[in-house]
């Protein structure tokens, strides 16, 4: 997973911004206001770039706008993988 900007985006609303890291140590949102450990913020956002990848292949870095982030992830199984075994396919 790209470490870009990984503790400046915002688990909570997406918001990327260097604004978002006052020091070193501690990240507010400016946006939504979320606060937390910056160390804690960049593992979350790590870890969930890692899980979409493993799930999905997909790379939806933090780097990325939160709406791409949001669009990403949408595949569907096919129906036949998802039939109750209840009437005609």
């Amino acid at each position: 997973v790209p470490p870009k900007n990984t503790s400046r985006t915002c688990p909570e609303c997406g918001c990327v911004s260097k604004d978002n890291r006052q020091t070193q140590a501690r990240f507010a949102c400016v946006e939504c206001g979320y606060e937390e450990n910056a160390d804690v913020v960049g593992a979350i956002n790590v870890l969930r770039a890692g899980h979409a990848r493993l799930a999905c292949g997909e790379d939806v870095s933090p780097a990325k706008p939160a709406k791409a982030r949001c669009a990403a992830s949408v595949k569907q199984e096919p129906t036949e993988a998802t039939h109750t075994g209840f009437g005609p396919v």
